[in-house]
């Protein structure tokens, strides 16, 4: 399956626009949208069928997918609380793949894109959008992989200056994203590594982490990771800082006057510097106390300071990954199967029934235009209609003619029978057993 992106220019022709192949219509809409189009009165019923044992089929397939994918992650699953049996007897139809292997096909299936290298460095470079600075160590993982569907420009009002001053910024944000993370053994970790990272490895040695989040701002993908650290920027240290230095030199004059004369004596007389003696009366010895005591109290406020302000980073990160987060490790191939088979039914239901509904033979390329602009004049949705997927599918299931490069659909009785004869062939093997 192809994962590259088309580009459109708009009807200026300067601006290039990104369109995905992630179609933003569930089953039942574009079934419906079907529906209201263009069918005969006596279509109608045959093709909900018809739509119905589609995705009956894409079900079972994708349930072979999921057993083949938990087969491959139970021994690297961080949350795993079975027994391994080795070694396995049983089969499977993809017995043997690499977990990342299985996971990336059906992310190509759901319509996910892979953020590359450079997206990546990007992000990570880029001012937050939460005015918080992150870091992130990449020595405590063996693999990083990230996946995005679904993005767009979006629009927010940030306000700074104690909420005085308003700015609108513009900003690209993912509407899903994954994030495959594979971590170093225990013994390879490095030191000084996060604690909850360091846990999870020497529990199971090279596990595998699976995260799945919402809106998530190209420019904030650093905050997906687990190891994520807070640090300061360097207006936040200002603004600790300064009021610091000030505060500080109000204390020096005003309460520390009297004990650093007293310190300055002794130093003074002990280092020969001065032949006079310092006398350490009750006087004197209250007023370093009182010294000392206010040093202390001043460098404990600050300290106070310092930790609050990152505190309160920790908190603004904390809850937007609360509301962020979708789904963790198996969940979310789990919930990536659900996506993929939705995504490969209306793949295949919107191919089909432009075929159907033109009662014309048509090209490969000729039906994939047809159903982008039926998408865009109809519906105003922007596609990258992923054509060979879709008559990969009609194909197999014998739905379609096919003349040279010329596609027509069969009827849909005849379809439907094909369908059924289909569904009935995946169990002939345990018949004849």
């Amino acid at each position: 399956m192809c994962t590259s992106l088309a580009v459109r220019l708009d009807t200026n022709g300067k601006i290039p626009i990104k369109r995905f192949r992630f179609i933003p219509f569930s089953k039942r809409q574009i079934v419906e949208m079907c529906l209201q189009d263009g069918l005969q009165p006596g279509q109608k019923k045959p093709f909900q069928h018809l739509s119905f044992m589609l995705g009956s089929i894409f079900h079972f397939e994708f349930h072979r997918i999921i057993e083949s994918m938990k087969e491959a992650y139970e021994s690297v699953d961080p949350d795993s609380d079975t027994r391994q049996v080795q070694p396995a007897t049983i089969d499977t139809p993809h017995s043997g793949e690499d977990f990342v292997e299985l996971l990336t096909k059906l992310l190509e299936k759901a319509n996910y894109e892979r953020v590359t290298e450079s997206d990546l460095n990007q992000a990570l470079t880029a001012s937050s959008l939460f005015k918080i600075r992150l870091h992130v160590d990449f020595n405590d993982f063996s693999e990083v992989l990230l996946f995005c569907r679904g993005e767009s420009t979006k629009e927010e009002t940030i306000r700074s200056g104690f909420g005085l001053i308003k700015k609108n910024i513009q900003f690209t944000n993912y509407e899903r994203v994954v994030v495959y993370l594979r971590l170093k053994d225990a013994e390879d970790q490095p030191e000084g590594s996060n604690s909850s990272i360091e846990e999870v490895a020497s529990s199971k040695p090279g596990a595998t982490l699976l995260k799945l989040f919402r809106n998530v701002p190209k420019a904030d993908l650093e905050m997906l990771f687990p190891n994520t650290r807070v640090r300061m920027r360097t207006i936040d240290k200002l603004f600790i800082g300064i009021p610091a230095i000030v505060s500080g030199g109000i204390v020096l004059t005003t309460k520390l006057g009297a004990s650093l004369v007293l310190v300055g004596s002794l130093l003074g007389f002990w280092l020969g510097f001065s032949s006079q003696p310092v006398e350490l009366n009750k006087t004197a010895l209250m007023a370093l106390l009182a010294g000392v005591g206010a040093l202390g109290g001043y460098l404990w406020k600050q300290f106070n300071s310092f930790k609050n302000r990152k505190l309160q980073f920790m908190q603004t990160l904390t809850q937007n990954l609360y509301f962020k987060n979708l789904d963790n490790n198996a969940g979310v191939f789990h919930r990536l199967a659900n996506d993929a088979e939705e995504e490969e039914c209306k793949e295949a239901i919107l191919a089909y029934y432009l075929l159907l509904s033109g009662k014309e033979w048509l090209t490969r390329t000729e039906l994939d235009h047809k159903i982008e602009d039926w998408l865009l004049k109809g519906w105003n949705c922007e596609v990258d209609f992923d054509i060979d997927d879709a008559l990969g599918k009609l194909l197999e299931l014998n739905l379609l003619e096919k003349k040279g490069d010329q596609l027509a659909a069969i009827p849909l009785e005849d379809a439907i029978n094909n369908l059924d004869r289909h569904w009935d062939d995946y169990f002939l093997p345990i018949a004849k057993s």
